[in-house]
């Protein structure tokens, strides 16, 4: 416990973990394991039942990320960085909404948008420099976890249904935050939904190796994932057509 309110600006070398490592594999089980039991449990639960549950998770997601914070201002290491302003805090935020409210365009955000990101996250965290016993390594794993599994879980229970009517008004919705962000990263110096640089691990850094700017990677990326996202459904749909036909 010797680290356990340290950031990755503070911690010394040599006490993270590795990528694809036996602890980094383990939250990856755990992940697995988890989604896969909130999905079959979901599918079977009525209306009501489903509606308890979409709360517990946003409730949950709040109350990881009031963690962060509290453990922030306990250690004093409270700074700009930290504001909840990437896009998988975001999502916290867009998952309270949906579990009150819900509504095709978050629906298909959640599906195209959130599931991506959280996922990214966890193949390939940035924050590889924390040890286990540590807040802020316990938060990204545990925050990003329960950021896929939502909808993840919606999707299996067929309470999301991708249309790719909404993609425009996703990609709208997701320009319209990076917009300000960026703003805010000029005036604090921050890398909020990685606009200014990719960090290490991070798959973009070979776009920026490739085309000198990172940022490149963002709609071929996004292009290939909502090709698979929304072409995968479709064409399962038309083949299931044609065998029942």
């Amino acid at each position: 416990m010797q680290y356990f309110l340290d950031t990755v600006e503070t911690v010394p070398d040599g006490v993270g973990f590795s990528r694809f490592g036996p602890v980094h594999l383990a939250w990856l089980a755990a992940f697995v394991l988890f989604t896969l039991a909130c999905c079959r449990f979901y599918k079977k639960s009525g209306q009501s039942r489903r509606k308890q549950i979409r709360m517990i998770f946003a409730v949950l997601l709040v109350a990881d990320e009031a963690f962060k914070v509290i453990m922030l201002l306990i250690g004093g290491r409270y700074q700009p960085g930290y504001l909840p302003l990437h896009l998988c805090s975001i999502n916290i935020f867009l998952i309270v909404i949906h579990a009150l409210r819900p509504t095709k365009l978050l629906d298909n955000f959640l599906y195209a948008i959130c599931i991506p990101a959280a996922l990214a996250a966890l193949l390939f965290p940035t924050w590889v420099s924390l040890p286990p016993a540590n807040f802020m390594h316990l938060h990204s794993f545990t925050v990003h976890i329960l950021l896929a599994s939502y909808p993840i879980m919606l999707t299996a229970g067929g309470d999301i249904r991708p249309k790719a009517a909404y993609l425009p008004g996703c990609v709208a919705l997701l320009v319209g935050m990076a917009v300000p962000v960026y703003m805010i990263n000029i005036y604090f110096g921050t890398n909020f939904m990685f606009l200014m640089r990719a960090d290490a691990g991070n798959p973009l850094q070979l776009f920026e190796k490739a085309f000198g700017c990172h940022l490149v990677g963002y709609p071929v990326i996004a292009g290939v994932l909502f090709a698979v996202l929304y072409g995968v459904p479709w064409l399962w749909g038309r083949l299931k057509k044609r065998g029942a036909a």
